[in-house]
């Protein structure tokens, strides 16, 4: 049995680390609270955006948008979307796995490169893939023009034929306990069956053609910024949920920590008093 010092110096350590645990909770709770209202308001948006695109999603195969070109696929662009830090859990990993699965298996026969957004799969796959851009300072400041310039360079990449197909990776939030893993194609753009407005009688000024082609980059724009606000949040809820298992598991450590050192208090205090009471009745004798 450890002695009592070494005990003592366990309850401390373990207690100190309960402290940080338990603030880095209370952090990301706040920092969640503020990340879900944007998702939660941006959702309704984006979700109308889409309503939208696909009540005139006909002109993308009638007129051949630039950003429907559905080419053969020799080369891939997978957006892998992260955090900058650690400490939530298989928050990252789960992205880093989905991704290398990607690669190695989805598209195993294709020149496979990666952007990365968070330092995370940028320090991770880079090792193992080739890391074409790193946009991890995004977080900083989080805003929809921040995040445009990133998707100008995903569309400008597919139009010039860089690359034959982008997928975007991230963690979609549900709650502050559930990340879902998601993989989704950003470019090209598939139509939408929107077979119930199609015959609608709309006169369209100017054409349709040209209002999709002003609404498309408008919408991949929008698609990204949700993807990345999507991970945000989920990486907070993440971060959240570990710091709270993780204070549960020091504060359960420290009190069994405490008993073995009661336990080991008590029997030095017992060798004490039995080596006493030998004393004293050696002394009488």
């Amino acid at each position: 049995m450890a002695n009592l010092k070494e005990i003592r110096n366990r309850i401390t350590s373990v207690s100190s680390t309960m402290q940080i645990t338990s603030a880095m909770k209370m952090v990301s709770a706040a920092k969640l609270k503020k990340a879900q209202d944007a998702i939660t308001a941006m959702r309704p948006y984006a979700n109308k955006l889409t309503e939208l695109l696909q009540s005139l999603s006909g002109s993308l195969t009638e007129g051949g948008s630039k950003f429907a070109d559905n080419r053969a696929v020799e080369k891939v662009l997978i957006v892998s979307i992260t955090s900058n830090r650690g400490l939530c859990g298989a928050f990252n990993t789960n992205i880093i796995k989905r991704s290398a699965v990607l690669a190695n298996e989805t598209y195993g026969d294709k020149k496979v490169d990666f952007m990365a957004i968070g330092k995370k799969s940028n320090d991770t796959l880079g090792k193992n893939f080739n890391v074409v851009a790193n946009h991890s300072a995004v977080y900083d400041e989080l805003t929809f023009d921040n995040v445009a310039v990133i998707a100008e360079s995903l569309m400008e990449q597919f139009t010039s034929g860089s690359y034959d197909k982008i997928e975007l990776v991230y963690n979609k939030f549900k709650n502050a306990a559930t990340q879902i893993v998601m993989s989704e194609q950003f470019l090209p753009i598939v139509p939408l069956a929107g077979e119930s407005n199609s015959n609608s009688d709309y006169i369209f000024e100017p054409s349709k053609l040209e209002i999709v082609e002003q609404l498309i980059p408008k919408s991949l724009k929008t698609q990204l910024y949700k993807a990345i606000r999507d991970s945000y949040a989920s990486e907070h809820g993440a971060r959240m949920t570990a710091m709270h298992k993780a204070t549960d598991n020091a504060t359960e450590l420290r009190d069994e920590l405490k008993l073995t050192y009661n336990k080991a208090r008590q029997a030095a205090i017992t060798n004490e008093i039995l080596e006493i009471v030998g004393g004293a009745e050696a002394l009488s004798n």
